[in-house]
């Protein structure tokens, strides 16, 4: 079975991107984990949501002037994160993580529409000056084969089309387990968030840097 995120409501910014704003403008090397809930942290202590976790997990490999900064939204579409992407880009990240589309997904928006605005997202934060690793996403396999297919596809298409650093899937070992999810079966627990850094996220992030931080 395929997973992917409840479409929520979209709220404003979170605090913690206006709370982190200027200490990460002071940090040597700024990665921004942008996206929806899953990048958020939804239903867990904001010290156990991925970006905090990776954080401290770079911080442990010697990667001390790292700062990672939170900014995802629940509930976030491709659509609704490209409106409010000049806003993020305040933070002038060094490297954007980019998980995002599972929202798109889950309300059956168009395909192209979905692959169009990650792209655009992508081609924006590289003319900012941010290096992008772009993380896959898959759904429920009840929206029909044909569009669960077509979604999934959309990731690894542009990852090569761009040629960017790729996590194939973001839930990777984590997706249906229920000791590593919440009692939605969608979002992951503290426990799903280690896993999620330490085996999908941490790898990518770290070959990144050994190969392009100065």
């Amino acid at each position: 079975m395929l997973f992917g995120l409840m479409a929520c409501q979209d709220t404003a910014p979170p605090n913690n991107v206006n709370n982190t704003a200027t200490e990460a403008a002071q940090n040597d090397f700024v990665i921004l984990a942008l996206g929806d809930s899953l990048t958020e942290g939804l239903g867990v202590d904001e010290t156990h949501n991925y970006p905090a976790i990776l954080q401290q997990q770079l911080h442990n490999t010697g990667f001390v002037d790292v700062k990672v900064v939170n900014a995802g939204l629940s509930g976030e579409t491709s659509t609704g994160l490209l409106n409010r992407l000049d806003w993020v880009m305040q933070l002038q990240p060094d490297l954007t993580i980019l998980t995002i589309g599972a929202n798109d997904a889950m309300r059956g928006l168009d395909l192209e529409r979905t692959d169009d605005n990650i792209r655009t997202i992508i081609k924006i934060l590289q003319q900012k000056n941010s290096d992008v690793i772009l993380a896959g996403m898959e759904i429920y396999d009840n929206l029909g084969r044909e569009y669960v297919s077509g979604f999934k596809d959309i990731y690894p298409r542009i990852a090569k089309d761009l040629d960017l650093p790729f996590i194939p899937f973001f839930l990777q070992g984590v997706a249906g387990d229920p000791e590593l999810n919440q009692q939605d079966g969608i979002h992951p627990n503290h426990s799903g968030y280690q896993v999620i850094v330490e085996n999908n996220i941490l790898p990518a992030v770290t070959q990144y840097l050994n190969n392009n931080k100065p």
